[in-house]
């Protein structure tokens, strides 16, 4: 139900007005109706504690837009995002910025999950301990240490040349299986608590969506959640909650998880002087059968529903002994768990990780796709519910206040009925849809080459990179190239570098922030990514001047989750491609899509590799849902384009 704007002048219309705050103190300010409409509707919301759903276009300004009624409304507010990188924009340079210029004395905090702070009793673990699998672990946490002594934040993302696949992370910070809590010794030092205590005061905290339904989760299993009551939730990036509340609705056990507690308990059991030979013993006999088991579901590394391999006539032998053997663990960890607050933490977390393995290897509960993971060495058990419309209905229903959900991708051209009905929204949620003020026909090129095979097809990804070698020529490298894939990813990493002396930087290699930063202070420089790339982003100028996508972003009908969510369609007789596949794949092109156009002044061409675009009916519904730009297919005009703009101005880093 589109929402009703008031009228009368409201406080965000003078601040962010002709005459206001804003315009005052920011030099070449230009009030953006669009911008204003947004700021009022979210007024509204918060005043009237209810429920309001946002499309903001590229340009809109929507970061403001709701920072600046949820300042004035003098409401303790809670803001997450869908990404890290977004959540430290947001609190280190946009709220600063609003809360200078409204003159508002708000206390404000930025809280992430705990896998990104420093834990100082891990680190000081490890470095007693001295052993390590690699040189480079070993290089990685004399890094961390040194830092660690000049931290003020702890946050790991101060951490620039550490890549974030690196096996240091998991030693030196914390879970919430290991975290000793309150009774860690070194709790007056620890990075998460001083975080925690600073949101508890704060009338503004800024989390992200995995923080979010992470502390929902706790919530709901009778542990003291980590955030405070709060009178109004901002959702910004708000299409990635279906997907981020389905990962906390449901319940997961790794491996990792149990391995990390069995070094745990040998490092707890030898600093308390008890039988390090029994606990050895019974560590090996362990990870003899959970090495078992692992082969059981193949030796490939794969995803799969549990369907398929519970039937195997050696499972469930191969489960009853994981099951003995986890039970004495944590048998052998009871008479010593008094000695320390340590070994207390194993004991509890043994019969915890015991409780998890019994269930998701048993019968899978109803709406739940009960799936697995499998990795060289590893494996993961989960259960994802099918939908996430009721527990997130439930979770709005429970706690009454004003919920605020935005993003420039919510809607399939002028519908937000697939967002809605995923998360259980009302019939007559409120709504409003405001297009980008970009001149994109002015600023961009749509390039959908021709002559590639189809998407399917052994040598599609070669093609594409062909294909592309002439945008990226004319571009003079200053591109995003999206994927869809790992595989393909890869492919791109080995190849393209081969065929042009540019510089390219590869997603994973560096943390995020890092390679962001790279990419726009290095000429000719090609970033090459998947998922983490296609949102949350914002490159402006020249530095990016052309995004390439390989092909649409169709879910994969491989993936468990989304089989079972196809299944269950055709189920209730729904054509699932329709209902599901292709508006989860057009919300996920405009976020790629959107990496383009950043600032009025922004030009670059948007190329799609896929030739379903053309060549297929549903191809007209993506473009449709893309800002109006320019169309063409072909290559001469995209260099003739590119010839253009490179001509307004030097090219330069």
């Amino acid at each position: 139900m589109p929402i009703a704007v008031p009228i009368a002048t409201s406080a965000v219309r003078t601040a962010l007005g002709p005459d206001g705050a804003f315009a005052q103190q920011i030099p070449g300010y230009q009030p953006r109706e669009p911008q204003i409409a947004m700021a009022e509707a979210v007024e509204q919301a918060l005043s009237e504690r209810s429920l309001l759903l946002v499309e903001a276009g590229t340009g809109t300004g929507k970061t403001y837009a709701y920072l600046v009624p949820a300042i004035l409304s003098g409401k303790k507010a809670i803001v997450s995002t869908g990404t890290r990188n977004l959540q430290d924009q947001l609190f280190h340079r946009d709220l600063p910025m609003v809360r200078k210029l409204l003159g508002r004395p708000v206390r404000t905090a930025l809280l992430k999950g705990r896998s990104n702070y420093l834990c100082p009793y891990r680190l000081q673990q490890h470095l007693d301990e001295g052993e390590f699998e690699s040189k480079q672990i070993v290089h990685d946490l004399h890094r961390v240490a040194a830092w660690a002594g000049k931290t003020e934040q702890g946050d790991i993302a101060e951490l620039l040349d550490i890549a974030e696949d690196s096996m240091v992370w998991p030693l030196v910070t914390s879970t919430a299986d290991n975290c000793l809590g309150q009774e860690c010794p070194k709790v007056d030092d620890c990075p998460l608590m001083k975080a925690r205590a600073k949101a508890t005061e704060a009338d503004l905290i800024v989390v992200n969506h995995h923080l979010f339904f992470a502390d929902k989760a706790l919530k709901d299993r009778g542990f003291g959640e980590l955030l405070p009551e709060v009178d109004a939730v901002i959702f910004d990036e708000a299409h990635q909650l279906p997907e981020t509340a389905a990962m906390f609705f449901g319940r997961s056990l790794s491996s990792r998880q149990i391995h990390d507690l069995l070094a745990d308990s040998l490092r707890e059991v030898l600093a308390a002087g008890g039988d390090l030979r029994g606990m050895n013993d019974l560590v090996s006999n362990l990870e003899v059968r959970l090495a078992h088991f692992r082969l059981l579901m193949g030796e490939e590394s794969r995803k799969g529903v549990w369907a398929d391999i519970s039937e195997h006539p050696e499972l469930p032998a191969a489960i009853t002994a994981v099951e003995m053997a986890m039970a004495c663990i944590t048998e052998a960890l009871s008479p010593l768990k008094d000695k320390s607050k340590g070994l207390e933490s194993c004991h509890r977390r043994a019969e915890e990780l015991a409780e998890a393995f019994t269930e998701l290897t048993g019968e899978t509960p109803e709406n739940q796709v009960h799936w697995f993971e499998t990795f060289r060495k590893g494996f993961i058990l989960q259960w994802t519910p099918l939908e996430v419309s009721q527990p997130f209905r439930e979770l709005l229903d429970r706690e009454p206040m004003a919920w605020i959900l935005t993003s420039a991708t919510l809607a399939v051209r002028e519908d937000f009925r697939h967002i809605s009905a995923q998360l259980g929204l009302p019939a007559d949620v409120a709504t409003l849809q405001l297009p980008s003020p970009f001149a994109y026909e002015q600023q961009a090129l749509f390039y959908v080459p021709r002559g590639l095979p189809d998407p399917g097809a052994m040598d599609y990804t070669r093609a594409s990179l062909e294909a592309a070698l002439p945008i990226l020529r004319a571009s003079q490298g200053r591109a995003f190239f999206l994927f869809t894939s790992h595989r393909a990813l890869k492919e791109a990493a080995e190849w393209l570098p081969r065929q042009l002396d540019y510089t390219f930087l590869v997603q994973g290699t560096q943390p995020k922030a890092e390679l962001l930063r790279r990419f726009a202070n290095t000429p000719d420089c090609v970033l090459l990514a998947t998922g983490a790339f296609w949102e949350g982003v914002d490159v402006r100028g020249q530095a990016l001047s052309l995004v390439i996508i390989d092909k649409l972003p169709f879910a994969s009908p491989g993936e468990p989750v989304v089989a079972a969510r196809l299944d269950a369609y055709k189920a209730r007789g729904r054509n699932p491609f329709t209902a599901y596949q292709l508006p989860s794949a057009i919300i996920a092109m405009k976020q790629g899509a959107g990496r383009l156009i950043r600032d009025v002044m922004d030009t670059g061409v948007l190329m799609v590799c896929d030739p379903r675009l053309v060549g297929r009916p549903y191809g007209q519904l993506f473009v449709q849902s893309l800002p109006p730009m320019r169309r063409t297919r072909s290559q001469q005009e995209v260099e003739a384009f590119f010839k253009f703009i490179n001509s307004l101005e030097p090219v330069s880093a």
